[in-house]
């Protein structure tokens, strides 16, 4: 298994054999405005080049869309991938709007959905907590299963709780991918996890190796890596964390 992150939560995951780009956020450096009511007012949307050519990005078997927020699917992965490529999505709802964009293989995970052998099962989120999560909206995580491969369970856009809990204690995921850059407007608190997030994952899974994303790509950030790597140095986990800079691919 070969995870590559790309940019934001925008992953390329090469698992038994299949191809997976996740959460494609693909346009250049600063081509959308920031978001508002919020940090960085000043700095456009990404704040960062693609760290690999768009070429590279898009070649993959299926494509795996969280939730619709601009920094999870965006105008350009909509022009650039190839209408015919399999696509999953969390509901309904967001199926409908990518078939709308022309796409015409869009298929709706489930806990037992499966690809070409590999099982795909839909997780659930929540993009914050109280009142905000009305405003966030719903979300997914989606864990990867195959019989020679690692259990990877890829959480998505959620803070730390029961459920991402109980995902753990059912799945045993060896590797845990978490959006870590807890992200947050002026108002209503964490919509991904922070560092102490990140603590409770590790302490759910010891042995797991967990690689924090979504981290200083956006300009609504709160946590940078540096921060996030002290935090694990001074509690003690930072052998089982991973916070890759962009492009960077790890091999489990």
């Amino acid at each position: 298994m070969n995870i590559q992150h790309i940019r934001n939560a925008t992953l390329k995951v090469d698992y038994a054999g299949k191809t997976f780009l996740i959460d494609p956020f693909l346009a250049n450096k600063g081509a959308y405005p920031a978001f508002p009511n919020s940090a960085r007012q000043d700095q456009k949307n990404p704040l960062n080049d693609l760290p690999v050519s768009l070429d590279s990005i898009i070649d993959a078997d299926a494509v795996i869309v969280t939730h619709l927020h601009l920094d999870h699917w965006d105008d350009v992965a909509k022009e650039v991938l190839s209408k015919d490529m399999p696509l999953f999505t969390q509901n309904e709802q967001d199926a409908q709007e990518i078939r709308n964009s022309g796409f015409q293989n869009v298929e709706v995970l489930q806990e037992d959905t499966v690809f070409e052998g590999i099982q795909l099962i839909k997780t659930k989120g929540e993009h914050g907590r109280g009142p905000i999560l009305e405003i966030a909206g719903s979300v997914c995580g989606v864990v990867f299963k195959h019989e020679d491969e690692k259990t990877v369970y890829i959480a998505g856009d959620t803070v730390w709780y029961e459920e991402v809990e109980k995902v753990i204690k059912q799945h045993q995921p060896e590797v845990i991918v978490v959006n870590a850059g807890d992200n947050q407007f002026v108002e209503g608190g964490s919509l991904v996890m922070g560092a102490e997030d990140v603590l409770a994952v590790h302490q759910a899974a010891p042995a797991a190796m967990i690689l924090s994303v979504h981290m200083e790509a956006v300009n609504h950030w709160a946590l940078s890596r540096t921060d996030l790597r002290t935090f694990a140095d001074e509690h003690h986990f930072s052998s089982q964390l991973i916070v890759p800079e962009d492009g960077e691919r790890f091999v489990f």
